[in-house]
Order: C-alpha cells, then sequence, then structure tokens
C-alpha cells in the first residue's frame, strides 16, 4: 500500500461505497413518541383525507356568498340567524338563501354553506337577525376536506429524518407508530501513549482524551449509537483486540490518532491484520484531516482519523457522516446561515478546505469573522460558531463574499 497516495473526499466516498455494498441497515418498528431524530425505512402515505370535513378558518358565520354580494357599511345584507356549530360535533341542518349560522374556528361548515364571513364585519341585531356589512366570496375562510392532506398522499418519503412537525403530522392522520432504520452502531478507540481518561491524574506529557467525547457527541447527534469507547496505548496488540470487540459489536469502527505514517502509528498495520480487503484510502485532499485511513476489517468499516481533534470533526463530517448517509439513504437536509465574510480566506491548492468561522451580527449583516489557528487548538472549537467549506478547485473567499455556515 502506497501511504498518502491522496484521493478526494468524492473518490474516498466511491470506494467505500463499492467496498460496502453489500452492508445493510435493517428496519425495526417504533412509537412516533420515540421517532424523533430516525430514519424513514419506507414511506408514509395517508389513510384519510385531513381535514376531514369542509371546517372553518375563522370565527364567522357559515353563508353562501351570493347573499352578501353587493355588502357595503351603509347597505348591508340581511340575514336570519339559524342557530350554531358545536366545535367537535356535525352540523345539522342545511344553509338556504337568507340563512347564516355561526361557526368558530376549526368547526364544522354547514351544508348548503360556501363561505364564512368574519365576525369582525357582522353586526348582531337581534337573537334572530345579522347584518353582513362587506361581500364574500366562494370558499372564503374555508378549508375543504382533503386541502391539507389528501388520502393515499405519500406524507413522508423514505430517507426521511423525523422532525418534531413531522411527528405531529403522524398524530393528525391517527398514525401511532412508524417504520425506522435501526441506529448505525460505533465503537470509538483513541490511541497514544499520551491519552488519558477524564478521571484519571493529569501528568505532564499528557492529554484529555478530547476525541472520544467529541466523537460520541457528534455520533449522537446525527442519530448513531456508541456501543463503546476506548482508550489504547501506543501497542499493536492491545490496538488489534480494541479493533476485535468494536468488529463483534458495531457496524463502524473510529479510530482517532495512530493515522499518519510515524513509526508507531499502528492502525494501517492492525486493519490490515484481518486480513481481507484492508486499508483501501490513506490520504484524503482535505484540510484539514489529509492523513485519514478507511479500511475493511472482517466486513466492518474502520475509519482512521487524524489525532488533532479540529481535524476529526472535519473528517467526521465530510466522510463518516456522509457515509452513514449513503448507508442509510437518508434524504440530506442541510443547515447552514448566509454570512458576509468579515476578511480574506485563503484555500489550499488541490484540496477541500475548511475553516472554522464566528458568527456575529453587525449593523444589520449576519457576519463570519475566521478563526485562525492550527488543527491541534482546542480554543477553535469554543470561539467558533461553524465552518465553511472551499472547494479544491478555488483559491478561497474574499471579504463581503457571501457564504454557507454549516453548524458542527
Amino acid at each position: 500500500m502506497d501511504f498518502f497516495k491522496v484521493v478526494s473526499i468524492e473518490e474516498a466516498l466511491c470506494m467505500m461505497n463499492e467496498k460496502f455494498s453489500d452492508m445493510r441497515v435493517e428496519s425495526e418498528t417504533c412509537h412516533i413518541r420515540e421517532s424523533l431524530g430516525r430514519i424513514l425505512s419506507q414511506d408514509i402515505v395517508s389513510a384519510e383525507d385531513v381535514p376531514g370535513f369542509d371546517r372553518s378558518t375563522v370565527d364567522g358565520y357559515a353563508i353562501k356568498s351570493e347573499d352578501s354580494h353587493g355588502a357595503s357599511e351603509s347597505i348591508p345584507s340581511f340575514l336570519d340567524m339559524k342557530g350554531s356549530v358545536n366545535m367537535g360535533e356535525a352540523a345539522d341542518g342545511e344553509v338556504k338563501s337568507g340563512d347564516a349560522v355561526y361557526v368558530p374556528t376549526g368547526g364544522m361548515l354547514p351544508q348548503g354553506a360556501d363561505c364564512v364571513i368574519m365576525i369582525e364585519y357582522v353586526e348582531k341585531l337581534d337573537e334572530k337577525t345579522i347584518a353582513v356589512h362587506r361581500p364574500t366570496s366562494h370558499l372564503e375562510n374555508v378549508m375543504r376536506r382533503g386541502d391539507d392532506i389528501k388520502s393515499a398522499e405519500v406524507i413522508l418519503k423514505k430517507g426521511t429524518r423525523m422532525e418534531p412537525a413531522h411527528i405531529g403530522v403522524l398524530a393528525a392522520l391517527g398514525v401511532s407508530s412508524v417504520n425506522v432504520l435501526k441506529k448505525l452502531d460505533f465503537y470509538i478507540i483513541s490511541t497514544g501513549d499520551e491519552v488519558i481518561d477524564l478521571d484519571e491524574d493529569m501528568e505532564y506529557g499528557k492529554v484529555r482524551d478530547i476525541n472520544g467525547y467529541a466523537l460520541e457527541a457528534l455520533i449522537k447527534k446525527m442519530g448513531g449509537e456508541v456501543r463503546g469507547r476506548s482508550i489504547v496505548k501506543d501497542d499493536f496488540e492491545l490496538l488489534k483486540e480494541e479493533v476485535s470487540k468494536g468488529i463483534d459489536s458495531a457496524d463502524i469502527i473510529l479510530m482517532s490518532g495512530g493515522s499518519s505514517v510515524g513509526s508507531r502509528d499502528f492502525t494501517s498495520d492492525v486493519i490490515n491484520s484481518f486480513g481481507g480487503e484492508g486499508v483501501f484510502v490513506h490520504g484524503i485532499s482535505i484540510k484539514p484531516g489529509k492523513p485519514t485511513i478507511v479500511g475493511k476489517a472482517s466486513g466492518k468499516a474502520v475509519i482512521g482519523l487524524p489525532g488533532h481533534p479540529v481535524s476529526s470533526i472535519f473528517v467526521f463530517k465530510s466522510i463518516v457522516e456522509e457515509f452513514a448517509r449513503r448507508l442509510t439513504g437518508e434524504i440530506r437536509n442541510e443547515e447552514f446561515v448566509q454570512a458576509k465574510m468579515d476578511a480574506n480566506v485563503h484555500s489550499s491548492p488541490g484540496k477541500r478546505t475548511y475553516q472554522m468561522v464566528k458568527i456575529g451580527q453587525y449593523e444589520g449583516r449576519t457576519i463570519a469573522e475566521p478563526q485562525f489557528g492550527k488543527s491541534g487548538m482546542i480554543s477553535l472549537l469554543s470561539r467558533a460558531g461553524g465552518y465553511i467549506v472551499m472547494d479544491k478547485n478555488t483559491e478561497g473567499v474574499e471579504k463581503g463574499e457571501t457564504v454557507r455556515v454549516y453548524r458542527i
């Protein structure tokens, strides 16, 4: 294997798709209360119309629209009151010419009526008569049966990540459970003699396990499950033993650190020791994050991320998250804000470049202020509110240019 035979992000993802073409994510059923953040494994089709009846969108009087034609403040139309509609009950009787029936917002439209005149434009003269002071049109202030959702309509597509609004729609349709994809299982291994956990005493030359916790949070945010997390010293046998645990319990194994070409970086050797495909990517044209490893061990995806926290996060966003989307067929819906760059930023030639930025407001405009620093600087993560992406074929972005800022 030639180390650092750099490939583009898209090339790496295409290779992963090919190598793991037989990898399938199974489906399971869950109650809609538990569906938030889950990915639908099949289309949701409405079995009924919503609303299930013609209803009023305002408080007012159900009438025939022609009975209000020509009505004004000075020459109103006089109509006979014929009762009212109670919420949650069917409307009785039929509205005939010259009739009016009071209807609350959401109430059923009585048969014969074709519009609702808002209560603000009506004067109640007595218990039997109202005066209408403006004309109305056919279907004004009326929601017809099926206007919102029609029976047999595809409401949510396969691959949709469930949001609170989606759950509300399903509740409106009486759908209590949905078929979703099982969560992808991950196993996280932080490597290095210098790495210690949070509850260990800090000694000179040691660093705390930043990546393990950051990666776990990113996995949970994207809807994955962390089956295990460990810290392993720079020892081939110990690392292989931990990768074996990951293979037994997870779909994807993430190793942070040990992806460069140093004499004590065992990631590639460990992956290759399982036989079969082994490492097929070592080096991606991304900054920061070039020394990234992707391999296949015992049928499972093993990804070696850089040890620097910022690099590790960007590789996760561009490789791990995107690979997971392709496995699950998730409909991509990236959230970003548009902002004006506060300064010139140069990209690295031939590499997709990620730049941390801080989002702020200036004279009513959203601005993106570049946050510079080395990829090992933890303060970048706390200072920055997001990042921008510069294509490998661009020279960068100029001050004043509009950019998309993505949240981490």
